[in-house]
């Protein structure tokens, strides 16, 4: 790593750092028998919400996001309603066992955070502040 420039080792870190918290994340998945992207879209997704949400969280196109829901509702932890002021456009609501993983994925990765965040609170308040600084300078150049 020494001698690259600094760009290359603050990507590499920043990407290995995200790579640990996916594992962490898909691990947490795993032990409450969902498939990575149906834990994506359950960890995301706060009842009532249109379909569309969720595609927008999940940046993904909205035909995929179709076959997510389906999994989510075989496993009984989502139900489609329509809209009361749209009857074409479906709001996902969460189901008491939705609630109940959705909030166990985060209890599990928030605890993956903790042990990959293992530094002094003053170094991760640092660590916050310059990320959020990144993020406010408009460095991602328009992604999302």
């Amino acid at each position: 790593m020494a001698g690259e420039p600094i760009e290359k080792q603050l990507s590499d870190l920043v990407f290995h750092v995200a790579g640990r918290l996916r594992w962490g994340f898909n691990a947490a998945a795993a032990e409450l028998d969902l498939p990575p992207m149906q834990a994506m879209a359950l960890a995301n997704l706060r009842s009532p919400a249109p379909m569309r949400d969720l595609a927008e969280w999940l940046h993904c196109d909205a035909s995929n996001v179709t076959g997510i829901v389906d999994g989510l509702e075989r496993r009984g932890l989502v139900t489609r309603q329509s809209s009361p002021s749209d009857r074409r456009v479906k709001h996902l609501v969460l189901t008491e066992e939705g609630e109940r993983r959705r909030d166990l994925l985060h209890a599990r990765s928030a605890q993956n955070a903790r042990a990959v965040f293992g530094l002094p609170d003053a170094d991760r308040e640092q660590l916050r502040d310059l990320l959020a600084r990144l993020l406010d300078t408009g460095a991602d150049h328009g992604c999302h």
